[in-house]
């Protein structure tokens, strides 16, 4: 690549497009922007689809204009490509997030994208069709649709919901239970095998808990015995299991669950509650001392978190959430949990965990992870503008000092040698060789003279652009700076509101942590009180 290629790319990459966004080979193109999409770079999306031909590369122009913000573009686009051929059911999908305020206009695009969609587009459209019956008072026309759908993870979410419905309203578990065995045979055919997994833990944790509610303990035991030992619902399921052994008196057997979920960060439902099951457990079975040990462990620990809590509130308010929760861990993705189930016995991943179920806090995570990627980018592009500027001084410096001087010694020369030719042409001989010889010489003198007055006003015209190309470079980096203070302003209040977001988490985990030591602290005074009056008795007879 020529100096002047690689300027202009700088140039043109420092103001938002590419020199090389295009290859000229339209398939090439589209399979980079898809790419860059799937990177999360919606900009370098947007340069690959400028010259867009195909509904393909529209819908893909639209993806990269929401993504970077142009939405008005983006819908316009989006509803030519509704009105098209191809694309109609995909492109109805993503105008339906623009228009959540109007149900009636969510609704038919809904509806286009299932009818006309395919794959997880139709599958999603038609979740949420159901979801908008469900939330509305229409259980039954929830269920048609859900009927309707392919086995997977959309439809075992939507069986889930109605679940969820059934066992808030019915006296009678039956109708609830149903809809979560549905739900679990939906998840199991799901082709994301880790997510159907996860999602079939989380339904076996909510069959145990209803089946534990209507007292129907063997029922319990067998949802909650086929809940995977490394999944994110474990230590729910084993607190809960625990429950159900007590209901059938076998308080060992529930001691060995609740010992199994302690194990586990206080962060996850079940942890608190299992280590209070414990002492209850050894009170049930008659062994005092030993309930009063796990109680007073259990108090030992309730503070120790809360002190874990405070320190984590530190670490926030000096570094920020993002650096000192996402950041530091190494992985900044929403989703980094579903990597690697270890992360389940690390108490800061584990409230991190917890934090990330919330959607608004995963959107509020997004955009600090956005904007942190998007200064990266500006910072890189500034130092390389910086790199040309300084190359540019260089070369124009050298021009000034070293041509010049230089074609002023070559015209010197020029000047000598003529006069030279001259004196040699007047003292030739007339029809010698000679004469002849001089004359190619100073045809020769005078081309190069001819080329010396060309090259100088190249060098003219060279120092012209480069000077152009100069300025532009300041302009560039002028422009520069001031996005890069704006989104420096947009990034400190993105990270404001997230600290603000998970500060306010931490304090009610810190609140949960006070009920749960309050409880304990009462166990401990019953046990204390109940050992008093038997003293009492027994020194009494």
């Amino acid at each position: 690549m020529t100096f002047k290629r690689w300027a202009l790319a700088v140039l043109f990459s420092a103001a938002g497009v590419s020199a090389y966004a295009q290859t000229g080979h339209p398939e090439l193109d589209r399979g980079l922007a898809q790419f860059a999409l799937g990177a999360g770079n919606g900009a370098l999306a947007l340069r690959y689809t400028q010259n867009a031909e195909t509904e393909q590369d529209y819908l893909l122009r639209a993806k990269a204009l929401l993504k970077t913000g142009g939405q008005s573009e983006a819908v316009r686009l989006l509803d030519a490509l509704i009105e098209g051929d191809y694309y109609r059911g995909e492109a109805a999908f993503l105008k339906s997030s623009l228009v959540s305020n109007d149900q009636e206009e969510r609704r038919r695009l809904l509806q286009i994208a299932a009818q006309k969609g395919h794959g997880e587009v139709k599958q999603q459209a038609s979740y949420q069709l159901a979801e908008m019956a469900r939330t509305n008072g229409r259980p039954d026309t929830a269920g048609k649709i859900l009927a309707s759908m392919d086995t997977g993870y959309w439809a075992a979410l939507g069986y889930m919901n109605i679940a969820a419905d059934y066992g808030s309203r019915d006296l009678n578990p039956s109708r609830a239970l149903i809809s979560l065995r549905v739900a679990m045979a939906m998840a199991e055919e799901d082709p994301n095998k880790e997510r159907g997994e996860a999602l079939k833990a989380q339904l076996l944790v909510r069959a145990g808990l209803l089946a534990y509610e209507s007292e129907d303990y063997d029922k319990a035991i067998t949802f909650l015995e086929k809940v995977r030992l490394d999944s994110y619902s474990t230590p729910q399921g084993l607190y809960l299991h625990g429950l159900a052994l007590t209901g059938k008196g076998k308080h060992r057997d529930a001691m060995q669950s609740w010992h199994r979920a302690k194990k586990y960060p206080l962060a996850f439902s079940g942890v608190a509650e299992s280590w209070l099951g414990t002492g209850r457990g050894y009170d049930l079975t008659g062994y005092l001392g030993q309930a009063g040990e796990a109680f007073l462990s259990a108090s030992a620990t309730y503070e120790s978190e809360r002190v874990t809590l405070r320190k984590l509130a530190d670490m926030v308010r000096e570094k920020g959430a993002y650096a000192a929760l996402l950041a530091d861990a190494g992985e900044t993705r929403a989703e980094w949990f579903l990597a690697d189930s270890r992360m389940l016995t690390q108490p800061r991943s584990a409230y991190l965990l917890r934090f990330m179920e919330n959607a608004g806090n995963q959107a509020a995570v997004h955009r600090v992870k956005e904007l942190d990627s998007m200064l990266a980018r500006m910072e890189r592009q500034e130092h390389t503008l910086k790199v040309l500027t300084s190359v540019l001084d260089e070369r124009l410096a050298n021009s000034a000092s070293d041509n010049k001087p230089a074609l002023g010694h070559v015209r010197t020369e020029i000047e000598s040698i003529s006069a030279r030719l001259i004196a040699a042409r007047q003292n030739a001989t007339p029809g010698s060789s000679s004469v002849e010889t001089i004359r190619h010489l100073a045809q020769t003198l005078k081309d190069l003279e001819t080329s010396t007055d060309r090259f100088d006003k190249r060098l003219h015209k060279r120092d012209q652009r480069l000077r152009v190309l100069h300025q532009k470079a300041s302009d560039a980096l002028e422009k520069l700076d001031h996005r890069k203070r704006k989104a420096t302003d947009v990034l400190r209040k993105a990270n404001a509101a997230l600290d603000q977001k998970f500060l306010a988490y931490i304090d009610q985990e810190s609140e949960r942590m006070l009920v749960a030591l309050e409880r304990a602290e009462q166990q401990i005074a019953h046990l204390y009180e109940y050992l008093a009056l038997q003293n009492l008795g027994g020194g009494s007879q």
